[in-house]
């Protein structure tokens, strides 16, 4: 009984280790210097912008392909 116990508190301690590992917000920037939040969500907000700008860009460039064919 106490190793059924033991095993099952030893993976639940492995299990809340690897989601808080993998779940976590990275609070580090690319540079290797940690990061204010502030900073985090400013660099989250340009990269949504950023990629918002270029999935447009792939619409427009879409839209423009199938006009050209009619």
């Amino acid at each position: 009984m106490g190793r059924l116990i033991s095993l099952v508190v030893g993976l639940a301690a492995i299990s809340a280790v690897v989601y808080w590992t993998l779940l976590r917000p990275s609070t580090v920037t690319p540079s290797g210097k940690a990061a204010a939040p502030t900073q985090v969500l400013e660099e989250t907000r340009g990269a949504a912008r950023r990629i918002e700008a270029e999935a447009q860009e792939r619409a427009d460039d879409t839209a423009r392909k199938a006009f050209e064919n009619e």
